[in-house]
């Protein structure tokens, strides 16, 4: 064995089973940040045992399974899993596997409260050892399967993720009301050293303006019916009316007195995502039938299913990644130093540069901790033990939890319906807070 083989692999050992930071065997990828590589790992922890969540609330894996895995049933017996393995699938093994992950995203948080230097033990510790903490991980979920009391702990453990997972709403509605504020701030500044910024943000909100109220006419064309659907008709009007309304306080003057970045730009992005949510939420809500011509006719539904159930699973599927795509977004983004500081309020000047270290046989890993850690842990973990509670609640259909299947994810039911619906008033509050709060206290935001 080579000599530079030989200390790739003990590198990797040490990524392992030491606090060394964890990088890729190719020596031709891009350089890595040491604080990447630790969330890197975290988010591969996370989408494992969502992965497996999935799983478990999908009746046709667990039919495949059933059919393809020789001795399956007696596997199941043996592992006193109950007939065909039905203790290990369903909405309540995934409230048992999500408090597990939950369990361990949360000790973390609590282990690395007021860490703020990366040569510490608890840092090391949360920097590496990810085979030890691999393990941990699968203890904690399997540890939800033995909890004495089950019905007891599923009854309030679902109202635990309740609540979580309405806090992690609230972050990613708050993460994008910053990202709104920081495209339009990046761009405007751009027009100090080249005109040409302006056309950008004209032409971008033109055609973000043009999305929201293109959304807006299709929901009206094929989410209203002159007999029926009377809440889609009040809701259309309340959030198209509000988003007009933050439009206009935007750029009225007495916003811009005391935040002249404020602009058009950052309303359309709100206004487009609030079309979105307003349009998953009509697509979410149970269907409605009036009768015609002496027959039941479905209404306020968008024709796309042309009753094949390949289609179905298409738009389940992309639907399904839309979510954990955002889950993940929200989970990553928020715990970078710069977002965690604007969520306060705060802004962080841009970063500095760190020096390498040469991974011999590896991926080059740029240890940008050496001064001090970059991102809060404790945060960190709480944002990722809040992201299991939205998961879980999420797979399982919030309060619709009995006959759930991830097949039947995008399928309507009230609690999603008003879930997202108050997202949008949720949304709409954040960037309406954000625009009237330096006028409301000028001297904190005096630079």
């Amino acid at each position: 064995m080579c000599p530079t083989h030989s200390c790739a692999v003990f590198l990797q050992l040490a990524c392992c089973c030491g606090s060394a930071a964890c990088s890729l065997c190719c020596g031709c990828c891009p350089k890595i940040k040491q604080s990447t590589s630790t969330r890197f790992m975290y988010t591969l922890f996370f989408m494992l045992v969502t992965v497996t969540c999935v799983i478990m609330m999908s009746p046709t894996v667990e039919t495949a399974m059933q059919e393809n895995i020789p001795f399956y049933t007696e596997m199941c017996n043996k592992l006193n899993a109950g007939e065909n393995c039905s203790t290990l699938v369903g909405y309540s093994a995934v409230y048992k596997v999500c408090f597990g992950m939950a369990c361990f995203f949360f000790l973390f948080s609590v282990f690395t409260i007021r860490v703020r230097t990366s040569t510490g033990c608890r840092a090391a510790v949360h920097n590496g050892f990810w085979f030890f903490k691999f393990v941990a991980l699968l203890a904690c979920c399997a540890g939800g399967f033995f909890l004495p009391n089950q019905e007891r702990f599923l009854e309030v453990w679902r109202y635990v993720g309740a609540a979580g997972g309405f806090l992690f709403i609230i972050i990613q509605l708050m993460l994008l009301v910053q990202f709104a504020h920081r495209w339009n701030q990046n761009w405007s500044s751009g027009v100090k050293y080249n005109k040409i910024w302006y056309a950008a943000l004209a032409l971008v909100t033109l055609v973000l303006f043009s999305v929201a109220v293109g959304a807006l006419v299709f929901m009206i064309m094929f989410y209203t019916d002159p007999e029926a659907c009377f809440l889609n008709k009040l809701f259309l009007g309340v959030n198209g009316g509000l988003c007009f309304i933050v439009s206009l306080l935007a750029i009225s003057p007495c916003i811009q007195t005391f935040q002249p970045t404020s602009g058009l730009l950052q309303s359309a992005i709100i206004s487009v995502y609030v079309m979105y949510l307003t349009f998953s939420a009509l697509a979410s809500k149970p269907i409605e039938m009036v009768e015609r011509n002496g027959k039941n006719v479905t209404v306020c539904v968008f024709p796309y299913n042309s009753g094949l159930q390949s289609e179905t699973n298409i738009v389940t599927g992309i639907g399904t990644a839309i979510l954990f795509g955002c889950i993940l977004y929200s989970c990553l983004i928020s715990t970078t130093k710069r977002s965690s500081t604007a969520l306060q309020g705060r802004w962080m000047p841009p970063g500095e540069d760190y020096d390498d270290e040469k991974t011999a046989g590896g991926q080059n890993v740029k240890y940008d901790e050496r001064d001090g850690t970059i991102y809060s842990y404790c945060y960190f973990h709480f944002v990722f033990f809040l992201g299991s509670l939205y998961v879980m609640m999420t797979v399982t259909n919030w309060f619709h939890y009995e006959n759930a299947k991830i097949e039947r994810l995008l399928e309507g039911s009230w609690s999603v319906f008003w879930i997202k619906m108050a997202s949008c008033w949720v949304c709409l509050f954040l960037y309406m807070w954000t625009l009237l709060v330096p006028m409301l206290f000028p001297k904190r935001f005096q630079a």
